[in-house]
């Protein structure tokens, strides 16, 4: 018999009491009495990244020189050329020491073809920040090194040639990274070789840019005619660190070479006394195949902070990160150890910065850093971060649709605070993320739900033809995904049996993983949900490795790990057609350090068997997920005419607690409804299970009126938010342990209402 928690059986008691209560008992909100004190709020200390200051920089502004932008595509309002030379954010930034700051832009436009008038320069800027305490929010320009090459060290013809000075543009290199040397000469990472450039602390280039060993993009001027580029375009040195001594750079490609594993990021170490790469390298894993290393610094001798990103912006921004790694630190797998310092889509603003003076979205209580190219990370000398965002002007309006981005520079604290310590009696799970404001079982519904304050994030797992295991509702993908628009998989529709019935559609058995990738995930609901159907067509389908990879590098809101709980859908069928999927994932639990026994990890499943088989393959939490009706799919294929209804009985319960450590049950299984769909009377269900030892949560609550107890909704609208908070704290008070729902933000405000009133 699987151990029962004893906490759950002491709230049990409670449960049964409550079960005799009548609904009217049940259903009111648990406000204090107005004569006496609120009751106190369990508190717990955690790092909770705050923001200090802003300060900005308008984004159409010119700094002196020739036009620039001729050839940029017109975007947001603005088409070149432009009066002067402008500045499109920063990829790189540099501390002075009196309040100014060295920021570098990138080449100008993006491109070769479109930034030949765009001339590289370094610009020191001092910001008036806006703190607490007030201040203007601007930043001061005040000069320029201009990047030249007098001496002919490029290698190869520039665009200013046949000049005296020679100024470099963007045409002739993608500056992205920089660092100071102890002698003012500036070292820049690039990507069009990618390069390792040293210039003067007046802007010359001192010697021949040296290339990585072995790599060349398909912007190199090395790379011979007819020979394979083996980097993508734009994916070099967006990032470079340095030692604290200053003399080795720690050079990181942004995107993966070609024929590497696409998660895997290569570190380099180059040695500027010898002006060579030491043959030293070190694997970082980026979350998931697209995302992009943005900048790096080093804290101390092994320490550095990286800035990984995706390539959105505004909402649609699911990866702003700042994580830490140890160069000394490896996992099992080779990659270097990360731990989140900070997640850019969430800041603390507790003073209100930006929200009168400069507002826009993300400029709230919560405050978000939501840049398509997070580029710049600085740890200045009293430990706060400053982070600062190239705008790609003028393409990007994440603040302000249709209005270019500004260059802004945050500074972060990362002091601890007091917040709301986690419930000790009920968890909250976000039920595929949180899917009723981003599309299911996408990173960025995990992202939201993690924001959210969730405890656990679900993903359900089928596998793919080559055996991964990935996360989806189901493995018919016809209403998940965009597989439907894919003529080049029109031919991969068909009729399947699944736990017997008929099946039209296109299945995930049928695709690898790299066919999948090519789809995008969208809206199940969107007729319900078009807030969440905005983001159609945008998200790849993860891996169940990804799902618990941005979990263990995540924190709750209480700063505990996040939790997982996958759910093995199908598990009959996929043993059937050879793609077991229990192996795989106990395999991908305890890769990522989540299959112990007190790892924040449960595994659920309605059929009978394969929790069985688990129960003797891990350690870790199982659910016994039980329907509204009918049978484990396993038991029908076998014969076995045990029901659902049967197994919520008492003695059915008794069997359960021999495998498992607790059920799952549909609402209409704890409290059904009466005849006019509002809540009747609680079942014995929720008593069968806690008699049992068994802990009991209730699936799955979902906000719209669609799927609320008539007593419950707002209004005739479908599509309409009702009371599922209140819904929520009905079942709680009949005895339900923990919550799954599609909008956990309201869950968690839910349970702590319950518990504040009770």
């Amino acid at each position: 018999m699987r151990t029962p928690h004893i906490s759950r059986l002491a709230a049990a008691a409670i449960g049964s009491a409550a079960l005799v209560m009548p609904l009217a008992a049940i259903v009111p909100v648990h406000a204090a009495p107005a004569d006496k004190p609120a009751p106190k709020v369990a508190t717990t200390k955690t790092v909770v990244p705050t923001l200090d200051a802003r300060a900005s920089l308008s984004a159409d502004y010119i700094a002196k020189g020739p036009e620039s932008g001729a050839k940029v595509t017109e975007a947001n309002g603005r088409k070149g050329p432009f009066p002067g030379q402008v500045i499109p954010g920063f990829s790189a930034m540099a501390e002075i020491g009196d309040g100014s700051f060295w920021g570098l832009p990138d080449n100008g436009f993006g491109a070769k073809a479109n930034s030949d008038d765009f001339l590289l320069r370094i610009y020191k800027v001092k910001p008036q920040w806006e703190t607490a305490d007030g201040g203007k929010g601007k930043i001061q320009v005040k000069k320029f090194v201009q990047l030249r090459d007098p001496h002919h060290n490029a290698g190869f013809k520039i665009v200013n040639e046949n000049t005296k000075q020679r100024h470099l543009t963007g045409a002739d290199f993608d500056v992205e990274s920089m660092v100071v040397a102890k002698d003012g000469s500036f070292w820049i990472g690039e990507e069009f070789g990618p390069y390792i450039l040293h210039f003067s602390a007046d802007g010359v280039l001192l010697q021949a840019p040296v290339p990585m060993p072995g790599v060349k993009s398909p912007s190199s001027p090395l790379l011979a005619k007819g020979e394979a580029a083996t980097l993508r375009n734009s994916k070099g040195f967006e990032a470079m660190a340095t030692s604290q001594n200053g003399r080795y750079l720690y050079p990181i490609l942004e995107g993966y070479l070609n024929g590497d594993d696409k998660r895997t990021r290569v570190i380099s170490q180059f040695d500027t006394r010898t002006n060579k790469y030491t043959g030293r390298t070190w694997k970082y894993q980026a979350d998931t195949d697209d995302n992009l290393v943005g900048d790096a610094f080093m804290t101390d001798g092994k320490k550095m902070l990286v800035v990984e990103r995706d390539d959105f912006w505004g909402a649609k921004s699911v990866t702003k990160r700042i994580y830490e790694i140890n160069l000394n630190k490896q996992e099992k797998d080779g990659f270097l150890v990360k731990k989140l310092v900070v997640d850019l889509l969430k800041i603390d603003n507790p003073d209100g910065i930006g929200m009168q003076t400069d507002p826009g979205y993300g400029v709230e209580e919560t405050f978000k850093f939501p840049f398509q190219s997070v580029e710049t990370v600085v740890r200045l000398k009293d430990g706060r971060l400053l982070v600062a965002d190239d705008n790609n002007y003028p393409g990007n309006d994440a603040r302000k649709p249709g209005t270019p981005d500004n260059t802004e520079m945050i500074i972060v604290d990362l002091a601890k605070k007091k917040v709301p310590a986690a419930s000790k009696e009920h968890t909250v799970f976000s039920h595929r993320g949180a899917s009723g404001y981003r599309p299911e079982h996408t990173l960025a519904a995990y992202e939201e739900a993690i924001n959210q304050c969730a405890d656990y994030i679900e993903p359900d797992l089928v596998s793919t033809k080559d055996g991964v295991l990935v996360d989806r509702h189901e493995n018919d993908i016809t209403g998940t995904t965009n597989v439907a628009d894919r003529p080049e998989f029109a031919d991969r529709k068909t009729t399947k049996t699944i736990d017997g019935s008929k099946i039209t559609g296109w299945f995930t058995e049928d695709f690898t993983l790299a066919e999948l990738r090519a789809l995008r995930a969208k809206e199940r609901l969107g007729e319900l949900r078009p807030g969440s159907a905005k983001f159609d067509g945008l998200y790849q389908v993860p891996t169940f490795d990804e799902v618990v990879d941005l979990a263990r590098r995540s924190k709750t809101c209480s700063g505990k790990p996040v939790g997982v709980i996958p759910e093995i859908k199908h598990g009959s069928y996929f043993d059937s057609i050879g793609l077991s999927q229990e192996e795989g994932t106990v395999k991908v639990l305890e890769a990522n350090g989540y299959g112990r026994k007190n790892s924040p990890t449960q595994i659920q499943s309605f059929e009978v068997g394969n929790l069985q088989e688990l129960n003797q393959m891990t350690k870790v939490q199982l659910v016994q997920l039980i329907d509204c009706s009918g049978a484990p799919a396993d038991f029908v294929a076998t014969g076995n005419t045990t029901t659902y209804k049967d197994m919520v009985t008492a003695s059915g319960m008794k069997k359960i607690a021999k495998y498992a450590d607790s059920v799952g049950l549909c609402k209409n299984v704890m409290i059904p409804k009466k005849k006019d769909g509002s809540l009747d009377k609680p079942s014995a269900a929720i008593k069968n299970a806690h008699d049992a030892g068994l802990e009991v949560t209730g699936w799955t609550f979902r906000a719209e009126n669609s799927f609320l107890p008539t007593n419950f909704k707002s209004s005739a609208n479908p599509a309409e938010i009702g009371d599922m908070k209140g819904e929520i704290k009905a079942f709680l008070a009949a005895g339900m342990d923990h919550v799954f729902s599609d909008q956990p933000d309201l869950a968690v405000a839910a349970v702590r209402e319950f518990e504040q009133g009770r």
